[in-house]
């Protein structure tokens, strides 16, 4: 498969994979860019020992998970809290604002990231726990253990929010 049509076949989910962990759509779009450029230069090493899908988006999770632990990250948090947010003056920024203020995208967005990362692979993206243990590197029975309690979590949350029907009952 050459490298347009990986583009565009997973190009969007892993956009939505990253802006998940990283809450930005510019690092998300930066971070989705390097994993493909890194899939493209080194394909050869792709074994296929799962999906292209699930390759993919273990990468994207770790080039996540490095930019959240970077420096620049840690500056960036730093400096908004000083100075303030600024973006959000912005077309793109009132864009990211307005959606994020969504019932459920805001309880899942405050939730840790071992809950969030679980439900958005399992329920957003239609992954088995099986593939998401790969993902995340960890046993089958963990992820379980990670869903049942992200549920248990987004259920609280989304009944603490005013006026919220959310039909678990």
């Amino acid at each position: 498969m050459n490298i347009e049509q990986v583009m565009g076949n997973y190009g969007d989910y892993l956009l939505r994979v990253a802006y998940v962990y990283v809450k930005n759509q510019s690092t998300a779009e930066d971070i989705v860019q390097d994993v493909l450029i890194r899939y493209y230069q080194r394909s050869d090493q792709f074994r296929e020992e799962s999906s292209l899908k699930t390759y993919l988006v273990k990468m994207t999770v770790n080039r996540s998970h490095d930019y959240l632990r970077s420096w620049t990250h840690k500056r960036l948090l730093l400096k908004e809290k000083i100075v303030g947010n600024k973006t959000k003056d912005t077309p793109e920024g009132r864009l990211i604002e307005q959606e994020t203020t969504e019932s459920v995208l805001t309880a899942l967005l405050s939730m840790k990231m071992i809950y969030r990362e679980v439900l958005v692979l399992y329920y957003y993206e239609e992954s088995s726990t099986v593939d998401i243990a790969d993902i995340l590197s960890c046993p089958e029975a963990t992820v379980r253990t990670r869903l049942q309690r992200a549920r248990l979590q987004l259920k609280e949350r989304l009944e603490e929010q005013e006026g919220f029907s959310h039909g678990f009952d």
